[in-house]
């Protein structure tokens, strides 16, 4: 009936309509599903083809010239990579330059965008370069090159103009022509000299190293020094890290910036070195190639503005947020200061400024900066992104923040361009043309403002890094906008009055930074290395062999480069602090078990051995009973024996106590170093004096035989008595003389002579008696 009814014109009723708009939407469904597959392919393939949003990556490996004036020939060098899964046909490289950009934020922007978006990016030049490509297959490489006369690319006022290279073509899913990979540089364009002021630059130019030298040296009279490896050889050797510093440096308008410790640690190689190769150790080879990195460096800074930071590069922010919680602390970051300029002066025969420490990251905080300037500097090297400014145009870099202390405030743009991964052309290109984008940017904010701009780059720059900051600065060689400028210069410089001088709160520290600071463990373990090497000096004859290099090992122990190799740092401690304990146990007590006493009275003897080079001194040996009652030591009966001890090097002394006993069995007693001041040396040695008892038997023994020996003397006195007396009677028996005494018994002995001698009528002497 509905059939008859529609056939008949009849108008439907709702229900029937209904029931066709249903079923029509059934019988639809499979068919738009097909369509929504169909469109839904392509795109789905350019998903899975696009790699940042571009299926083609075009980079740019090289700008030239990197800042052209209007005579100029602009040549852009670079390679187009498909980095999709479908071939592209009718390819070709084209260029393109925008409308010059606002101030350093379109800079930013610029650079933060990826893909190529309709309407934001500038067309192609007309009648501009091209390079074709007929096919570029799915992973395949192609190199460009386009070069224009600068005046055909229709650049008006002074400023930074986005430069993109872009790739066009098809897909077999795109059959028709689209932008599929783009690129995005900038044209710094400032054809002559800035009308104002320029920009006066300071670019810091680090020679920093990671820490290299043990705290062990040889026993020989050089102190031969020994290296953990080998790989600061490496750096200072041709094409090295620190060659390439030296050799770039040397050309260029820049500020020194120097650990004392690296010249320190490459002069040791210039003599005999060591290096260990596990457990053993092995000779150093590179003493010419030291002898040569020290001399070129010399030759560099001749002249030249050279700064000294504090020896092994202290971590100012773990001094301040964890170090003045131990006691010691910051008097290593005044010995390092005091050390500083004597090394640099001693080494490379110039005199460096001291008068500058430099926070990792010129990230600041009030506490940093009283531990930076506790040691007398006056001047902090900030950063932009820790001192934070709200002005339309980028202040000059000195200010005054307080307590005669200057900040000194380095763009953080400026200082951060060369970060990164620099050894592929692409990206050291790009932040070549960035960095002297952003300098343009600087100088033109305001040319009536003469303002003095810093740059502090990464502490250890690589290879690659020293050399696009290198390739940078020549860029800027001409001074159309930037002028050259030491800081010693800069931070005399005039500061803004507009400028913020407020240091920002703790609470504004990077989290990523504080993360990396040392922890207060490591140093409470600086600060017992430091006590164990104060109570070894006193004791040695020639205690600048130990302290110099012990000294020198603990400040390395706080140096910045730790940052990020906790485990190394801890491993560096407890190996000074290990090898510090051995050289101290070397001077120790002989063990000794029991000593035997056979009488009231004995000496007890304990020996001291020196196994060090040198000889010790001002030590006391103590020996003390536990049972000062059965056991006395001295010749007045003290509880506690005492002698000084002084001991040759590689020598053992022993030294003697007198013990009296008062009663019979063991007497446990302890022995033990001390120094002059009392404080303990070493361990504490004991041992046991086994006093044994005199019997009644051996006492009749004894004293029998005393009575045998006086009775015998008694005998041979009387026997040589009478001999004398009958000599003496011989002679009276002369025929002249009376024999008076010829009644007398010959048998009978006269009487013996008298001890004394004869008796004298003399007045007597002063002091002697008379008998009446």
């Amino acid at each position: 009936m509905a059939e008859a009814a529609d056939s008949q014109g009849m108008t439907p009723s709702p229900a029937r309509r209904w029931l066709r708009r249903t079923a029509a939407l059934l019988v639809g469904a499979p068919l738009f599903a097909g369509l929504l597959s169909a469109t839904a392919a392509p795109a789905a393939h350019a998903a899975e083809d696009a790699v940042g949003g571009q299926s083609v990556q075009v980079s740019l490996d090289s700008v030239a010239p990197k800042a052209p004036v209007k005579s100029d020939t602009l040549t852009i060098s670079g390679t187009v990579t498909n980095k999709g899964k479908q071939a592209v046909t009718g390819a070709h490289v084209g260029l393109r330059v925008g409308a010059k950009l606002s101030g350093r934020s379109g800079i930013d922007e610029t650079a933060g965008r990826t893909g190529y978006a309709p309407g934001t990016d500038a067309a192609e030049v007309a009648d501009g370069p091209t390079v074709k490509f007929a096919r570029l297959e799915a992973g395949v490489s192609q190199d460009f090159t386009l070069s224009v006369p600068v005046s055909k690319l229709g650049l008006g006022d002074d400023g930074v103009y986005p430069l993109g290279v872009s790739l066009s073509g098809q897909t077999a899913t795109q059959q028709y022509d689209q932008v599929l990979g783009i690129q995005r540089t900038f044209l710094p364009w400032q054809p002559d000299a800035v009308e104002g002021k320029k920009s006066q630059l300071t670019f810091l130019w680090p020679l920093i190293s990671s820490s290299h030298l043990t705290a062990q040296t040889g026993s020989d009279a050089q102190q031969t020094p020994v290296f953990a490896d080998d790989s600061l050889a490496r750096d200072i050797g041709p094409g090295g890290r620190l060659e390439q510093m030296v050799s770039l440096g040397k050309q260029l308008p820049i500020t020194w910036v120097i650990d004392p410790d690296l010249l320190a640690t490459v002069d040791a190689m210039t003599r005999n070195y060591k290096i260990k190769a596990g457990d053993s150790l092995v000779n150093g080879t590179s003493q010419d190639v030291a002898k040569a990195w020290l001399s070129s460096l010399e030759a560099a800074v001749q002249g030249e503005k050279v700064v000294a930071l504090p020896f092994a590069d202290p971590d100012l922010a773990s001094l301040a947020h964890h170090g003045r919680d131990v006691p010691g602390s910051l008097g290593h970051l005044q010995s390092a200061t005091e050390v500083a300029q004597k090394t640099i002066d001693t080494i490379l025969h110039v005199t460096p400024s001291v008068d500058y420490s430099w926070p990792v990251d010129g990230a600041v905080d009030p506490s940093i900066v009283d531990v930076a300037t506790s040691a007398g500097a006056h001047n902090v090297i900030a950063r932009s992104d820790s001192l934070r400014d709200t002005l339309a145009y980028v202040p000059t870099a000195t200010r005054p923040i307080g307590g005669g202390v200057n900040a000194i405030v380095a763009d953080a743009r400026l200082s951060t361009a060369f970060q990164g991964d620099m050894s592929m052309a692409d990206t050291s290109a790009l932040a070549e043309q960035r960095f002297l984008a952003q300098t343009l940017s600087i100088t033109l904010q305001d040319t009536d403002k003469q303002r003095s701009i810093v740059v502090a780059p990464q502490r250890m720059p690589s290879v690659s890094q020293a050399q696009t900051m290198a390739a940078a600065l020549h860029a800027l060689d001409p001074q159309r906008w930037t002028q050259p400028l030491d800081l010693s210069a800069a931070a005399t410089a005039k500061p803004d009055p507009l400028a913020t001088t407020k240091v920002p709160g703790a609470g504004a520290y990077p989290d990523a930074l504080r993360q990396q600071e040392l922890p207060l463990d490591a140093f409470q373990d600086m600060k017992n290395t430091q006590g164990t090497l104060d109570r070894f000096k006193v004791i040695l004859s020639a205690p600048d062999r130990v302290v110099t290099p012990f000294g020198n090992a603990i400040n390395r122990e706080m140096s910045t480069s730790w940052r990020g190799d906790s485990g190394g740092a801890q491993n560096y401690r407890a190996g000074v602090q290990l090898y510090l304990d051995s050289l101290a146990d070397q001077v120790h007590l002989i063990q000794k078990s029991t000593a035997t006493m056979s009488g009231r009275s004995a000496t007890i003897a304990v020996t001291v051995q020196n196994k060090l080079v040198q000889g010790v001194d001002h030590l006391v040996l103590r020996l003390q009973p536990k049972s000062p009652t059965r056991l006395q030591l001295g010749e007045d009966g003290n509880a506690i024996g005492e002698q000084p001890v002084k001991v040759d090097g590689d020598r053992s002394q022993s030294v003697k106590f007198t013990a009296i006993a008062n009663a019979n069995g063991p007497v446990p007693v302890t022995a033990r170093l001390y120094t002059e001041d009392g404080t303990p040396y070493g361990e504490p040695m004991e041992f046991t004096v086994q006093v044994s008892e005199i019997t009644p038997t051996v006492m009749l023994v004894i004293a029998g035989g005393v009575l045998l020996l006086v009775l015998a003397g008694i005998r041979m006195y009387t026997h040589r008595k009478r001999s004398m007396a009958r000599e003496e009677s011989d002679g009276d028996d002369d025929p002249g003389q009376s024999n008076g005494s010829a009644d007398a018994d010959p048998g009978q002995p006269s009487d013996p002579t008298p001890d004394t001698g004869p008796e004298s009528g003399d007045a007597p002497g002063p002091g002697e008696k008379v008998d009446h």
